[in-house]
């Protein structure tokens, strides 16, 4: 099963550092505020759509309503569909899920959007009548899911310290990756932002929390810290026998990103830019590394793709990774004999930010972008998630 996406119906909100100009905002509410005018700027109307998913990871207030409460605010009442949350793989996962439907339902137009808040993340508590006196136990959702894997029984940081141990990656050839990452990023802001404007409102306006007026506006992503070399060389790793330092390693973000999937190409031509190319989607794929080792993941999902797809890694004109930590994109580049310099083309995750559900999403537009810039050919995305597990998506631009 194949499905395609209709060049230029797809976009993406600017990402903001946990506790920045988006902290305020309920990310379902926010995610539907951003897809009304997104759609409306497209012409493209709700009625298109027979199906929809959108992607969460962070519990907000009400969110057991999910798709059809974002359906139903962006006035697409007849739409139904899951709430989907495989962690940092949300967005390949909301792709492969309209690819499902489409082969298993009859579905011809999809519509997957994600939004997540890492910010003011809520606090839950489980009940216990079993425990002395009925006490039960409280969770910071996105704390805790930061620091403690409970069945790997460590945090985030020690599987890509692990990972650095088993392949042999030190420090200083992390920080070598987040400096050149930083310098691709670049790229994207050259010419008044002309690569991120592909996809990205020029200046995105930031509602306030009723959604009735707009209280500031972004021109890009917000908080990104400036690479230096001699300050990376100044960080200790966070982990007392560990090798990651804070600057090989993303930050927690907010954001929302959304795309279209057809079933057809002459669906996909007929809601994107008239002239734009055939973006067609070969495989998608998933993958789980060895306990504790969730930055080795993407291979093995990388690998499940490209055999999907009948292709080689020497096929791939364009890869992109969500890497949260800079080991990610050592260790894959390792594994495949590849170059990193040459993988995430005007950036990544480990630069813009992880809101975790778009993250993937915002990936996948950036490389149909870079596609179209070089003219076509075939890109191959893969991140890892929470689990050591991983997916990976192949498509191909012409």
């Amino acid at each position: 099963m194949t499905a395609f996406i209709p060049y230029g119906a797809y976009w993406s909100t600017p990402f903001a550092r946990w506790q920045g100009s988006f902290a305020h905002l309920h990310s379902i509410e926010f995610a539907a505020h951003v897809t009304k005018s997104a759609l409306a700027e497209r012409d493209i109307g709700v009625a298109a759509f027979d199906f929809a998913a959108y992607g969460l990871t962070v519990p907000q207030y009400r969110s057991f309503y999910g798709t059809p409460w974002f359906t139903a605010m962006i006035g697409a009442t007849h739409l139904a569909g899951p709430t989907v949350n495989q962690a940092c793989a949300t967005g390949a996962r909301l792709l492969s899920t309209a690819m499902g439907e489409m082969a298993t339902s009859g579905v011809q137009t999809a519509l997957i959007a994600s939004g997540d808040r890492t910010s003011n993340g809520p606090h839950a508590y489980y009940p216990a009548p079993d425990k002395p006196g009925g006490t039960g136990i409280g969770e910071n959702i996105v704390m805790e899911s930061f620091n403690r894997d409970p069945f790997a029984k460590c945090a985030m940081v020690d599987t890509a310290d692990n990972v650095a141990r088993k392949v042999g990656i030190t420090t200083e050839e992390q920080h070598e990756v987040a400096a050149y990452r930083a310098t691709q990023y670049e790229d994207a802001l050259k010419d008044d932002r002309a690569f991120q404007k592909r996809y990205m409102a020029a200046e995105f306006a930031v509602p306030d929390a009723g959604f009735r007026k707009t209280i500031k506006a972004l021109n890009g992503d917000e908080g990104i810290y400036p690479s230096s070399p001699e300050k990376m060389a100044s960080l200790k790793p966070v982990m007392p026998d560990g090798s990651v330092t804070f600057a090989g390693q993303t930050h927690p973000a907010d954001g929302s990103a959304a795309l279209v999937v057809c079933a057809t190409e002459d669906r996909a031509r007929a809601l994107g830019k008239p002239g734009g190319p055939i973006i067609e989607v070969l495989a998608v794929a998933q993958g789980r590394d060895d306990v504790a080792h969730m930055p080795a993941a993407p291979i093995r999902a990388a690998h499940r793709a490209l055999d999907l797809a009948a292709l080689t890694i020497d096929d791939i004109d364009v890869i992109k990774s969500h890497n949260p930590f800079a080991v990610n994109d050592i260790a894959f580049a390792r594994a495949f004999d590849l170059d990193w310099k040459k993988m995430n083309n005007f950036g990544s995750s480990l630069v813009w930010g992880h809101p975790q559900g778009p993250t993937g999403l915002r990936a996948l537009i950036e490389m149909i972008e870079e596609l179209e810039i070089r003219g076509g050919g075939t890109g191959l995305f893969q991140g890892c998630a929470a689990g050591d597990s991983a997916m990976a998506v192949i498509l191909k631009v012409r």
